[in-house]
């Protein structure tokens, strides 16, 4: 939603402790430093905005059949087209070679093997606004990418069949014919979901699989109707397809997300493989990978399990276990209290591999099939974005921390050998630095942690300047994984406190549970607690602090500001004050409805909710606010609605709007346009002109 991304026993340990661990960063960069100026070489230099532009991200890793290479996606910022330019690569398990496979002026990425290992299918995006992403196949080890599909629509994801003759695809025809721009016609609604993210305005258009024949090029729809049928995956017998779906007698009323099963043959029936009222592999999700995944000997399917609608997206997302084979049955596989993602069998059908969030960390994990025993297999402090696990018991996986965005790596019985090193010279070139953990607790004594970033150099006496981050979600957490954003600000002098309040993922479902329905009464006094705990150990300068957040980073910065005068500059993006303005305007038309009632009938707890905006008169801290012409999710309207408010008010404000862009902006730059003035803003009111500073 609004992505809409063990505790200390008392405060004379956790001062012991976060002391401790407060200069880390310090004598690494001293230990640096000197190791630095003994080999007569340049000492790491400031980060900078432009850097942005070096930073290269892996994703979208698999194996190949036999194990032996990986294919995965390379994207980096380009300054010329302003858009991520993505390329196919390879690299071997043994990381012996690495093979660039395209190098278009598109975006490139999925890739996925054939049944045979021998050529490799990725989607084709040319990036122009006017063309549909296609799929491409390349034979390998290397050669010339041709088009395989030519399909007039929106390709979202495809699947290749074992034996490697067919593909099926999940894609989405456009009802509407092709605009004119001197005469457009109207925009006529008449669904209850009639707005979403990315796509603006909907209409019947639907999503559904079809199957792509690689000999003749000819594709054919596998199924129709009202229904969005989504991420198919291919039984390892080839006898049928899984896939997500939305059904009932107005699929919009619900979000109640199905694992159905059905013959690769168009016009097969299709059969409901889970049947829990609740969210099955919600494709609309914050998460990254929700197609489920068939066992070795296509009898079981894994999936991940939602819980209960009433609890919208508060709910845990479990590991879920199907049978396929004679009486449909479903269950969650493990009854853990942290989310459970990208469920994945091993080759020989004896473990389930997942992703298993917890305490600002992303671990892969498994589960043994035949008791349910899970083990971690990854350590704690770092984030896992992706894997795959193959022949020969090979395991790969993208691993990042606070220092290092996500490389490629193996898995093996002696820990983690790295198979990419993409960041690792620019990396090498300037000063980054790494995560300490704060530990501390509520006014009500409930355990709070937060992720702390801090500048390089002497601690100052009084603190540094610090810029407080809210995370959206507000189902989220704040992990040890790179975030450029926040690098920038520690290279401008500001030291960033992150925490995660209640609320928050990682920490189980009676944790995230709290804010249900209580947005901004029961975090802000966690958010708080995490400044004076940062300020009572010297780390925070009481009289320069800041905050901020986009979505609901942005909407909890609105509910601190309101309440709370010792901030003297936030910044508020993508976010609203006025919860009555939400309704009918965003995409969430059934989740303000389980959490907070219809308007007209809980009048009173909906004006609660929407204090920032009925009370701006409280509010004195300078504020930027920031928005996105296109957003569905959390629409222009409530910055600038915050934005007229301490207009009027003579609040120092100013309103930015980012054109064209929907809730994540994806122009790069547009997002170093964002981190720029979120530092000019903080540095106009923390850093005046003629201040003395440390």
């Amino acid at each position: 939603m609004i992505a809409r991304g063990s505790y200390g026993n008392g405060a004379k340990e956790l001062m012991r402790t976060t002391c401790a661990i407060s200069r880390l960063p310090l004598l690494c960069a001293l230990g640096a430093l000197l190791q630095a100026a003994a080999h007569g070489a340049t000492p790491p230099r400031p980060l900078q905005a432009d850097d942005y532009y070096r930073l290269q991200t892996v994703s979208d890793v698999e194996l190949s059949p036999d194990g032996l290479w990986v294919a995965y996606t390379l994207s980096t910022p380009n300054r010329t087209t302003d858009r991520d330019d993505g390329d196919i690569w390879l690299a071997s398990y043994d990381g012996a070679q690495h093979i660039q496979l395209t190098n278009s002026a598109a975006n490139d990425h999925s890739p996925h093997f054939g049944g045979d290992g021998r050529t490799l299918a990725f989607l084709h995006d040319p990036l122009d606004g006017k063309s549909d992403p296609q799929i491409w196949l390349i034979d390998l080890p290397g050669g010339e990418a041709r088009p395989l599909s030519h399909f007039e629509g929106t390709i979202s994801s495809f699947a290749f069949a074992p034996d490697g003759k067919q593909l099926a695809f999940s894609a989405t025809e456009s009802a509407r014919p092709a605009p004119d721009p001197d005469r457009p016609a109207p925009i006529v609604v008449d669904r209850l979901q009639f707005r979403a993210d990315g796509y603006g305005f909907l209409g019947k258009e639907r999503a559904h699989l079809y199957l792509l024949d690689l000999a003749s090029g000819k594709a054919g729809a596998l199924t129709t109707g009202v229904y969005n049928e989504l991420q198919p995956v291919w039984s390892p017998d080839g006898r049928q397809l899984a896939f997500l779906t939305k059904r009932g007698a107005d699929p919009d009323e619900t979000n109640n997300w199905d694992v159905y099963v059905m013959p690769a043959q168009a016009g097969a029936a299709a059969q409901q493989v889970t049947r829990n009222p609740g969210t099955e592999g919600d494709p609309d999700g914050e998460w990254s990978n929700r197609t489920p995944q068939f066992s070795p000997d296509s009898r079981q399917l894994t999936y991940e399990a939602g819980g209960r609608p009433e609890d919208a997206w508060y709910a845990l997302v479990q590991l879920g276990l199907a049978n396929i084979v004679g009486n449909l049955e479903s269950t969650p596989a493990a009854a853990l209290d942290r989310n459970c993602l990208d469920e994945k069998f091993s080759r020989d059908g004896r473990y389930i591999y997942f992703r298993l969030e917890d305490a600002h960390s992303m671990v892969l994990a498994r589960l043994r099939v035949s008791d349910g025993q899970v083990e971690r297999l990854s350590p704690a402090g770092h984030v896992v974005t992706e894997f795959d696990v193959g022949a020969e018991g090979h395991t790969v996986l993208a691993y990042g921390t606070g220092n290092q965005p996500p490389e490629i790596y193996a898995l093996e019985k002696g820990g983690l050998r790295a198979l990419t090193h993409h960041n690792a010279e620019w990396l090498s070139q300037v000063d980054v630095g790494s995560f300490a953990t704060l530990e501390f607790k509520s006014p009500d004594g409930l355990p709070i942690s937060a992720l702390l970033l801090t500048p390089s150099g002497r601690q100052p006496a009084g603190g540094w300047p610090t810029v407080v981050r809210l995370h959206g979600g507000p189902n989220e957490q704040h992990q040890y994984e790179f975030f450029f954003d926040w690098q920038l600000l520690r290279a401008a002098g500001y030291a960033v406190l992150a925490p995660d309040p209640r609320g928050s993922t990682g920490r189980g479902y009676a944790f995230q549970k709290l804010l249900f329905g209580k947005w901004g009464e029961v975090d802000v006094p966690d958010v708080l607690a995490a400044v004076d705990y940062a300020v009572a150990q010297h780390i925070a300068d009481p009289q320069r602090l800041g905050i901020g957040g986009w979505s609901y980073g942005s909407e909890l910065t609105n509910y601190v500001i309101v309440s709370d005068h010792r901030f003297r500059a936030a910044t508020s993006g993508a976010g609203e004050g006025n919860m009555l303005a939400g309704y009918g305007t965003d995409e969430y038309v059934r989740e303000w409805e389980i959490e907070l009632g219809l308007p007209w009938q809980n009048t009173a707890l909906w004006i609660e909710r929407s204090s920032p905006f009925l009370h701006a008169d409280r509010i004195t801290t300078p504020t930027l606010f920031l928005g996105c012409e296109a957003d569905s999710n959390v629409p222009l309207l409530g910055a600038e609605q915050m934005y007229e408010a301490l207009r009027r008010l003579h609040v120092p404000t100013q309103l930015i709007v980012y054109p064209g862009e929907y809730h994540g902006l994806d122009r790069p730059s547009f997002l170093l346009d964002r981190i720029t003035r979120y530092i000019a803003w903080y540095d106009r009111f923390l850093k005046p002109p003629g201040a003395a500073h440390d």
